[in-house]
């Protein structure tokens, strides 16, 4: 495990420069407290709920590599972007790379070059990843949309079953996150990604008072 240094110290000023805000908003403070002491994290957050600063402020406090697995390639490239506008290092694997620049980005994440490296579930299957991903120095997995682990639900992504198996191999802390997820899907991503053990759990609320009704 790879803790956070001087957290206390710098954890609201790194809020204010990269993302503008003096405040967290409800349950990101808990998930930042639990990552920066190690433990594994099971999210659920609305949709719009900022889970990208509950993994990003204790990445960037952290030495060594964030793996943020996500299957929206939109997203990705939102964040990578972000974060580079604001200095931190990051990078993206996802479909339509050359194998050239799949095996630079690996090269560079293998040599410190990044904070983040973010890419598809099906990344993990892949030799080259495999390989290169045994002398990263990781400090924590991130897991976006976790539902898709869930052969319940409708976006079942198979590739997700390999995140825990990666997980066992670093014995570094992981945080899934998820929007959607019933009783039965939550028991799920528990089983397959963190060994049927529950983890530090953040069940936050739907309730968005910015979002409103109106039937005419």
């Amino acid at each position: 495990m790879i803790p956070c240094y001087n957290e206390i110290r710098y954890i609201r000023k790194i809020l204010k420069k990269i993302w503008g805000h003096t405040e967290f908003r409800a349950g990101q403070e808990l998930i930042i407290n639990d990552l920066c002491a190690g433990e594994d994290v099971f999210a659920l957050l609305p949709t719009g709920g900022g889970k990208s600063i509950c993994y990003q402020v204790p990445g960037i406090l952290k030495k060594g590599l964030t793996i943020v697995i996500s299957p929206l390639i939109s997203l990705m490239q939102d964040q990578v972007e972000h974060l580079t506008k604001n200095g931190v290092k990051a990078a993206a694997l996802y479909g339509g790379m050359s194998f050239r620049e799949i095996d630079i980005t690996l090269d560079n994440a293998r040599f410190g070059s990044y904070d983040f490296l973010y890419l598809s579930p099906e990344r993990l299957e892949t030799q080259i990843f495999i390989e290169r991903f045994k002398v990263m120095q990781v400090s924590q997995i991130i897991i976006d949309e976790a539902h898709c682990i869930s052969q319940w639900g409708h976006d079942f992504r198979p590739d997700y079953l390999r995140i825990g198996e990666l997980r066992r191999s670093l014995g570094v802390p992981l945080v899934a996150f998820t929007a959607t997820a019933d009783e039965e899907t939550r028991q799920e991503i528990i089983e397959h990604l963190f060994d049927g053990i529950a983890p530090s759990s953040v069940l936050h609320g739907f309730d968005r008072p910015n979002i409103h009704f109106t039937f005419v």
